[in-house]
């Protein structure tokens, strides 16, 4: 169950076809030889057998393909790939050459439309740096009548686009595998509402670690806010695997700073924790160190041995409460998942804050009184009394317990990489 201690405070329609409407069934996760699979992905797709035999051992199950020869690879390494569509330039003889080519390729999981499309089309800096549609960077968030007709009338050339490709998707495509939009995590709200009804997956893209600041405690409210604007549908989060400096010049500024292993952990158990349905990781073709990639490695080993409890549903009646002076209940708070598979229940808890939680207590779990659950990678061990537990955070910090350490990575190499 999803735990919040703090408190968290006019679509425009667009006519579709029932052929283009999304599968309202698809929950999120991807499916492979019957088993549910929560998503763990990279946007690179290393050049080289050897690159792409250790993403597949990391346990890392869906990677970015641009071709058949592409989902031969991954396939023949045991993972999925997902496949790019330009639905924005509408049906047109090549859109429709692509789908028909990969249709029945035992790899493919996912399409996926254009990456940022409303972005680009609202806020991007280019409309100003170099595209000259407006003549200040902030027209966007000023609202000026040129930002407004300009982005209107792109949204009413490229929707309906969008809409009539993922018709011609639907048409081609029995399996009716999900289609995936990718935003910038600002987007316009309004906007993306509009092309919701025939997709099947949104979510957002968030690289919060930089030189001047690691606000990494901003992935729960990122998420917060594509779950409102999903209404329902999955989310899936796109998070950091470079330094900006890495991106080139223009990027300079941001600095050399890679995530720590530490950090990429609780980015990824804070999505989580704020309902977030699969993970893909966006910069690793750009990574200059190899320790930041191994560490991010080790993580995805760590979450896929983890992966019954994170395709299964929250558990009811599991409550958290901070036991703390009022004045001292500040914050983003402390949020949680709860979770059962088989026999076993996992326990994540992530301190959102910057100041420790010396009392976090979990109540309802009842049905493992008497059970012991253990640190995840670590020696900590609780015995469940009263249907509760009360533990300790740092600020900052993850911790995963489990009734059984059999769901442990065997992984554990740059677990303490210090990112820089």
């Amino acid at each position: 169950m999803r735990h919040r201690i703090t408190f968290f405070v006019s679509l425009v329609g667009v006519l579709i076809s029932v052929a283009a409407s999304a599968d309202s069934d698809f929950g999120g996760f991807l499916v492979k030889d019957g088993k549910a699979l929560f998503p763990i992905g990279f946007y690179e797709l290393p050049g080289d057998d050897a690159g792409l035999r250790a993403m597949a051992d990391a346990s890392a199950n869906i990677i970015r393909c641009g071709s058949r020869a592409d989902l031969d690879r991954v396939e023949a390494v045991g993972m999925l790939g997902w496949v790019p569509l330009p639905l924005h330039t509408g049906v047109t003889d090549e859109l429709r050459r692509q789908v028909a080519e990969l249709v029945d390729h035992p790899a493919l999981a996912v399409w996926e439309g254009p990456d940022e499309v409303v972005w680009n089309f609202t806020a991007f800096s280019g409309l100003h740096k170099s595209m000259g549609v407006y003549e200040n960077a902030n027209e966007w968030w000023e609202q000026t009548p040129r930002a407004i007709e300009y982005s209107e009338s792109e949204a009413a050339r490229i929707i309906p686009n969008m809409r009539a490709s993922a018709e011609l998707i639907r048409s081609i495509d029995g399996k009716r595998r999900p289609v995936w939009m990718n935003e910038a995590l600002r987007s316009d709200a309004r906007f993306v509402r509009q092309y919701l009804p025939f997709i099947d997956v949104v979510g957002c893209d968030i690289y919060p670690v930089k030189t001047s600041d690691r606000n990494i405690e901003r992935m729960g409210s990122a998420t917060d806010r594509w779950m409102q604007i999903a209404k329902g549908k999955p989310v899936w989060m796109v998070l950091q695997a470079f330094s900006w400096d890495e991106l080139g010049a223009e990027y300079a500024d941001r600095g050399n700073a890679y995530p720590a292993f530490a950090e990429s952990r609780f980015m990824a158990y804070d999505v989580i924790a704020h309902g977030a349905r699969g993970i893909m990781y966006w910069g690793s073709h750009y990574l200059k160190s190899d320790a930041c990639r191994w560490s991010i490695y080790s993580l995805v080993s760590e979450l896929a041995a983890l992966n019954s409890f994170l395709v299964a549903q929250d558990e009811a009646g599991v409550k958290l409460e901070l036991i703390e002076l009022t004045d001292e209940r500040t914050g983003l708070g402390v949020h949680m998942i709860v979770r059962r598979s088989g026999e076993d229940w996992l326990i994540a808890i992530v301190n959102e804050d910057g100041v420790a939680r010396m009392g976090v207590e979990i109540s309802g779990l009842s049905a493992i009184d008497g059970r012991d659950v253990m640190l995840l990678y670590g020696d900590e061990t609780h015995r469940v009394s009263g249907g509760e537990i009360i533990v300790r955070l740092q600020p900052k910090e993850v911790k995963v317990y489990c009734t059984s350490r059999a769901f442990e990575s065997e992984r554990r190499e740059y677990r303490d990489f210090a990112g820089k």
